[in-house]
């Protein structure tokens, strides 16, 4: 048998031992629901190591000043960043045992190694959409704010109501203005802390416009719908330019993928075109010559397509 293979089955079944021993074969001590009537049973050996392993990896994100549980706020996820720490860890070794069961263990390292890179690239993902609602939610939004101050509402009534009309990821961060205005912080620090984590530079707007209109006075609702009318133009804005540079993005994308998808075919209809590439000096350094000009070249049309304004 391959040793790889034997290693792995002897992890797996020393693991499978652990588990039966530790949560399935009965204990020969007396039921503490027998001693204690109505009280509810301690939790087992499992529950009480996952509660110290988290509780370590916790201490040791906050020595670290970690930004997890920062990065998890602004993705809408509520789950503690220990806890994602300890499930990914727990992936990277599952990936690692899955290689070795395929008898590879380059092939189980190098998925172990991009096990971390997937849920922080998921992360990233879900904050991007997150902020991108909340952008295309925000002129409804400011609408919302100046219509209830008509109606006599105050500001912070105002803010509570458009939390509980408003949609996700909206009424989640007018709720959480609404609870910290409620403790006490500044209205003015609040609504920045959120066009910050948020990574609006519309609502900002819209705070700046509201701490300009406590200190001079005037009409708040006036203010909130010429700001919301300036916001609605920009999101048209951004529309058309994302429509234009639609074509130039996929234009890109194409050229970019389009050496790999064409070395990936002839390495499948004729494996041995590529092994004059390796085995001379003088391939190795064309490849390492294509690889900078990809680079380059795929910097510039990033660089191209993407337009500030």
């Amino acid at each position: 048998m391959n040793p790889l293979l034997l290693g792995a089955f002897i992890t797996f079944g020393i693991a499978v031992v652990v588990v039966v021993l530790i949560a399935v074969l009965p204990s020969q001590r007396v039921s503490p629901s027998r001693l204690r009537p109505g009280q509810p049973a301690p939790p087992g050996a499992v529950a009480m190591l996952a509660e110290y392993t988290t509780g370590r990896v916790d201490t040791l994100l906050q020595r670290r000043n970690s930004s997890l549980d920062d990065r998890l706020d602004q993705a809408g996820l509520t789950t503690p960043g220990r806890d994602v720490v300890v499930l990914v860890v727990c992936g990277c070794f599952v990936a690692l045992a899955g290689g070795l069961l395929l008898g590879n263990l380059v092939l189980g390292v190098a998925m172990a190694a991009l096990c971390p890179a997937v849920p922080f690239l998921v992360l990233r993902i879900l904050t991007a959409r997150r902020r991108t609602a909340f952008g295309k939610q925000l002129p409804e939004t400011t609408t919302l704010l100046a219509s209830s101050l008509r109606a006599g509402y105050s500001l912070g009534q105002a803010i509570t109501a458009a939390a509980k009309e408003s949609e996700t990821p909206t009424s989640d961060e007018f709720s959480r203005i609404a609870n910290e205005l409620r403790v006490g912080r500044p209205l003015n620090e609040t609504m920045e802390s959120t066009a910050d984590r948020m990574g609006s530079q519309d609502f900002f707007w819209v705070a700046q416009a509201v701490a300009i209109n406590r200190e001079v006075g005037g009409n708040l609702a006036d203010v909130l719908e010429g700001v919301g009318h300036t916001i609605r133009e920009r999101a048209d804005l951004r529309a058309r330019v994302a429509a234009l540079s639609a074509e130039g993005k996929l234009s890109a994308y194409v050229l970019i993928a389009l050496p790999f998808g064409v070395a990936g075919l002839v390495s499948v209809l004729n494996p041995s075109y590529f092994e004059p590439f390796r085995e001379n000096v003088l391939g190795w350094i064309m490849l390492g010559v294509s690889a900078v000009l990809l680079t380059v070249g795929s910097f510039w049309l990033s660089k191209t397509v993407q337009i500030k304004y």
